[in-house]
């Protein structure tokens, strides 16, 4: 770690002492969760729904890990797929420049699998136009099947270095589900990210139309999967180094087998 790293390291081991600053961030981000402030974002052409936070942090854990292959729940436009793959396809650029071999830029052993119970056929059709397709392999049907989960697995089997990225229905059930099935295919030193943990943070009148609210919802799972699961720990200083973040308690670390 150079001095820079160790400056940065330390405000960020400041930053929740500092009341009004977070206090600031929390206010954020509840004022913006009705107005829908997530929606207005894209990436490559493709609508992302997430905070440009969480989409710094995630650059930074993918060039920090140089996963071979991301898996993530929950494809709605596809702008995650594609943000994903195009940190994939930035990957196999510096692997060939350093290395000084050709780079055939439609076939890379780096994958992102994207599963969705609906992957709606515009957006299926856009994603499958895009530049970054080749990079993207995608299974419909829902992310707690077993047959999808053996499908996953699968694809999983034939990859070294794994990322997970969890973001599709909110509820404690469903995401503690989505945990047994997909966390253990994290690699040791990265991350299985875990979204909208939120959630539990927002009152729940700003969520009339779903399932989910605070005592059910992604980071009441993740607590729970925690409980047993010891190879896993919660990366702390992701969100006290974003503070406008929809995953607290979301980034997590995978430290043993």
């Amino acid at each position: 770690m150079n001095d820079f790293q160790k400056e940065v390291a330390e405000r960020v081991n400041a930053m929740p002492g500092d009341k009004e600053l977070c206090e600031t961030a929390a206010a954020f981000m509840r004022a913006s969760t009705v107005p829908k402030y997530s929606y207005n974002f894209a990436w490559q052409g493709r609508p992302i729904i997430q905070f440009p936070q969480d989409m710094i942090a995630m650059q930074e854990l993918i060039w920090q890990i140089k996963p071979d292959l991301i898996i993530e729940t929950g494809i709605a436009h596809g702008g995650s797929l594609i943000f994903s793959a195009s940190l994939l396809a930035q990957l196999d650029l510096c692997d060939a420049i350093e290395s000084g071999e050709m780079l055939d830029p439609k076939n890379s052993k780096r994958k992102v699998l994207g599963i969705d119970i609906d992957i709606r056929a515009h957006n299926r059709d856009a994603i499958e136009a895009h530049p970054m397709a080749s990079r993207i392999q995608m299974i419909q049907g829902s992310s707690i099947a077993p047959d999808i989960i053996a499908q996953v697995h699968a694809v999983a089997a034939n990859y070294t270095r794994v990322l997970v990225m969890l973001d599709s229905n909110h509820t404690h059930a469903h995401v503690l589900d989505e945990l047994h099935a997909y966390a253990p295919l994290t690699s040791v030193g990265s991350y299985c990210c875990v979204f909208d943990t939120v959630v539990e943070d927002i009152p729940k009148e700003m969520f009339p139309d779903r399932p989910w609210g605070p005592g059910d919802n992604p980071k009441t799972a993740v607590w729970e999967y925690l409980k047993t699961h010891p190879e896993f720990e919660i990366d702390k200083s992701i969100q006290h180094k974003l503070l406008i973040t929809v995953a607290p308690d979301g980034y997590l670390r995978r430290v043993g087998r």
